[in-house]
């Protein structure tokens, strides 16, 4: 695995800002990592970079373990943190030449990542001359430096326009191809269009851990139905592939399904032995958005 983690906890005072969290990732996934503000994203980065020591547990990033081989780690990550730290009066260039030389990496090396990361006509600015979009590219350029074989990325589309945006994004997924990526944002749409899998985690604790492809090929759905008179929630729980009931208001309900399978008939059915009539039948797929808001809304 390029990286394990195991039951780590990391607490500030009495606040748990991490509650035994696991999981693995292999070499060539690209993974987001997804959770509201304050959810424990940024910690668990850090300390998979060796920033920060987890209060209990143990992680390793290559076969390296953060507590016992942080140099080993460090050389293994190419990480870009949410608020991207750069030298505003150096040029371009010069900083990631500067950069390579901490890490012993050669002036190709520096010329590939500019090329890569679509730097080449701002190479000879000073950093503080460019726009936000290209100061995040100059962060992720400086992450590839020493061709690491992980890259953690907090928030790496901020700031970009949507054309910037396609071209990291093909970067990015390109990268996949032979490293390992973590990947922090609040974009859903940067998700399903990146990643392999899905990791959610809200206050501390992970919610959800699954192959985007199992959750975009409709395998949720919700049903919303309006009766015409008021039903036993028990009852519509007997429904196959039922998981969840919600009756938000009179006698409107959510009926969430863990099916691909449409389930509008069964609900017809459902109301037709029971002498009921429909005044609504829709189906909604359930999007990475909407079970983002339902997991981490529903944990209080």
């Amino acid at each position: 695995m390029s990286i394990t983690v195991q039951n780590i906890t990391k607490t500030y005072g009495a606040q748990k800002a991490l509650d035994a969290v696991s999981f693995e990732i292999k070499k060539g996934e690209i993974v987001g990592f997804l959770g509201p503000n304050g959810a424990g994203k940024s910690t668990m980065m850090k300390i998979l970079t060796t920033y920060l020591s987890p209060s209990e547990g143990e992680a390793s990033v290559n076969g390296f373990s953060v507590a016992e081989a942080s140099t080993n780690v460090q050389k293994s990550v190419g990480y870009l943190p949410e608020h991207n730290p750069l030298y505003l009066e150096m040029y371009v260039k010069e900083y990631l030449t500067f950069n390579a030389d901490i890490y012993g990496s050669t002036k190709e090396q520096v010329a590939e990542v500019i090329q890569q990361t679509g730097l080449t006509p701002e190479a000879h600015k000073k950093i503080g001359q460019l726009s936000k979009g290209y100061r995040q590219r100059v962060g992720l350029a400086n992450a590839l430096l020493h061709n690491p074989d992980v890259l953690i990325l907090d928030e790496p589309t901020t700031g970009l326009d949507p054309n910037q945006l396609i071209e990291i994004r093909e970067l990015i997924k390109s990268l996949g191809k032979s490293k390992t990526v973590l990947l922090s944002t609040h974009i859903m749409q940067e998700v399903e269009a990146i990643c392999d899998r899905v990791i959610i985690i809200n206050q501390g604790k992970i919610v959800l851990d699954k192959q985007l492809k199992e959750l975009t090929e409709g395998q949720q759905q919700i049903v919303e139905v309006e009766f015409d008179y008021r039903v036993e929630t028990v009852a519509l729980e007997k429904l196959p592939k039922m998981v969840k009931v919600e009756n938000p208001a009179g006698f409107v309900y959510f009926l969430h399904f863990e099916t691909k399978e449409d389930m509008r008939s069964k609900v017809f059915d459902f109301a037709h032995d029971n002498g009921l009539k429909i005044l609504q039948l829709h189906q909604k797929n359930m999007t990475l958005e909407k079970l983002f808001v339902e997991l981490t809304s529903s944990i209080q």
